[in-house]
């Protein structure tokens, strides 16, 4: 499953990918990871959330971040919930042009049993159509 949480900047996203990730902590029988692009936020979070800063691994596209996501599930068979805030910073690509990858971690959300939770700034009616679905 995708959560797509969106609003403009300064609209409230972080505050509210970080309740989701604490609540997520507090029910999961398994992990909970945070994505962001820096540690402003890390001390926000439940200790028992894993915290990546994804800055220090050079990620630069879909395809890159796609198989960033594939490694922290493979290494994490526990892996219940992945959160993502500064979603369209971290994979430097405008989001009309990122259709096969959602396909494709909605694939893989639904065949690791992995709820992805993504934070966009964009005002509604920059969002393209494949997208709306997953807004909560």
């Amino acid at each position: 499953m995708i959560q797509l949480i969106f609003g403009e900047k300064g609209s409230g996203k972080t505050k509210k990918i970080l309740e989701i990730a604490n609540q997520a902590a507090e029910q999961a029988k398994g992990s909970v990871v945070f994505i962001d692009e820096d540690e402003r936020y890390m001390f926000d979070l439940n200790l028992s959330v894993r915290f990546i800063n994804a800055t220090e691994y050079a990620l630069s596209g879909p395809k890159m971040f796609y198989g960033f996501l594939c490694g922290i599930a493979a290494s994490d068979h526990d892996l219940e919930c992945i959160v993502i805030d500064s979603f369209i910073h971290l994979i430097k690509h405008d989001l009309e042009s990122l259709k096969e990858m959602f396909d494709c971690m909605e694939d893989f959300s639904n065949a690791h049993g992995i709820k992805l939770v993504l934070a966009l700034s964009c005002a509604p009616e920059q969002l393209p159509d494949f997208v709306k679905a997953y807004i909560v």
